[in-house]
């Protein structure tokens, strides 16, 4: 059974940084897709940014972070990390991270496993 445990949100100002880390536990298949999700209040969680876990590392965004926002893994820890520059009042959101097996997709039934989520609040 695999765990996922977020760290790093925070309440930042606009234009600040910060960067989060999904730790996981357990055991897991050799490929697999690890992504960030958010949910701001009264609306849907969408996709913000994925990564896969085979070479080459593949990633996708979201439109509206893209340039500001890097998704990133380190294996040997097991961690997938979400840094985030140049934060807007309209980043602010909990933030989710979920692992599915196979491919990457922004879809968000297609992830089985997700982490508590961590907040993001953004002032302006």
């Amino acid at each position: 059974q695999v765990q996922l445990v977020e760290s790093g949100g925070g309440l930042v100002q606009a234009g600040d940084s910060l960067r989060l880390s999904c730790a996981a536990s357990g055991r897991t298949r050799l490929t697999y897709t690890m992504s960030w999700f958010r949910q701001a209040p009264g609306k849907e969680r969408e996709f913000v940014a994925a990564i896969n876990s085979w070479s080459g590392g593949n990633t996708y965004y979201t439109d509206s972070v893209k340039g500001r926002f890097t998704i990133s893994r380190d294996n040997a820890k097991n961690t997938v990390y979400l840094q985030m520059n140049s934060l807007e009042p309209e980043d602010t959101a909990v933030y989710y991270c979920a692992m599915k097996y196979g491919s990457i997709s922004g879809v968000v039934n297609e992830y089985n496993v997700w982490g508590q989520g961590t907040q993001v609040t953004v002032s302006s």
